[in-house]
């Protein structure tokens, strides 16, 4: 894709895979229009070239005080000025749902701080891996607001009512180990492991036929009184797709020469 002009965005992209890097680290990562508005270029693109896409934040190392961060929330002094109008639009909670209906999945690499809407950022990927130094919560009732972009909906799915009403309601933050327990992040791995740990993901992923991915992913997410007349229709999709006869004819032939 076309990065030029990208200023709190690097991006990486390969054939079956986009890593953004979340790069505002004088600020912490705070999530400002600028990077709302590149947020929207990436999913606009992996709309049209779907593809895993890989979200992370600045590695320990390159962040001030040598220590790794996603994202610490929301630009507050935007945030400070944006008013009922603002709030109405949905600035986050509508480029955050737009990652979370991209047609392949998102991995989100946390380490740091992933708070506010770094950590409603991290509720909207499929899968979330992080590090020790993982700090997850969402203080916005301190600041005099609510988690306005997914958090009081995907946080109870992701972690179950009573853990996520403390973090919503009582400034909660939970640590790697916590996160793990919870279910948050399905692995905590060492920082320097953290981006091949999701690339190792996506490899997972990308060894699978992209077509039943996709169509898996919405069916997923799709409410439950569709269920199961929408499996049965997007089964009968699959089972038409020639990537069905290849799969499949070779697993026999691979079953066959190992009984040789």
């Amino acid at each position: 894709m076309d990065v030029s002009g990208f200023a709190t965005l690097l991006v990486e992209e390969r054939s079956d895979r986009l890593h953004a890097r979340l790069h505002r680290p004088e600020v912490r990562n705070a999530i400002d229009q600028a990077m709302v508005d590149e947020l929207h270029r990436v999913c606009a693109h992996l709309e049209a070239h779907p593809k895993v896409l890989i979200l992370s934040g600045t590695p320990a190392g390159e962040a001030p005080g040598a220590k790794g961060i996603f994202a610490s929330g929301a630009d507050i002094a935007q945030l400070r000025q944006r008013r009922r109008d603002d709030a109405l639009a949905g600035i986050n909670s509508t480029v955050f749902d737009r990652i979370a209906k991209l047609p392949m999945p998102v991995i989100a690499a946390l380490e740091g701080y992933a708070l506010g809407g770094g950590a409603e950022l991290a509720y909207a990927a499929d899968f979330r891996i992080g590090t020790e130094s993982l700090r997850v919560g969402n203080p916005e009732t301190g600041l005099g607001i609510m988690a306005a972009a997914g958090a009081t909906w995907r946080l109870r799915e992701l972690v179950g009512e009573p853990l996520a009403k403390e973090i919503l309601l009582a400034g909660k933050v939970l640590k790697g180990s916590e996160c793990l327990a919870a279910g948050l992040v399905t692995e905590l791995v060492e920082p320097a492991d953290l981006i091949p740990a999701a690339h190792r993901l996506a490899d997972r992923i990308a060894s699978q036929d992209p077509l039943a991915v996709r169509i898996s992913k919405a069916v997923f997410h799709t409410p439950r009184e569709v269920h199961p007349l929408i499996d049965t229709l997007a089964q009968g999709m699959l089972f038409e797709s020639q990537a069905k006869f290849d799969r499949m004819q070779a697993f026999l032939e691979k079953k066959k020469d190992g009984k040789k």
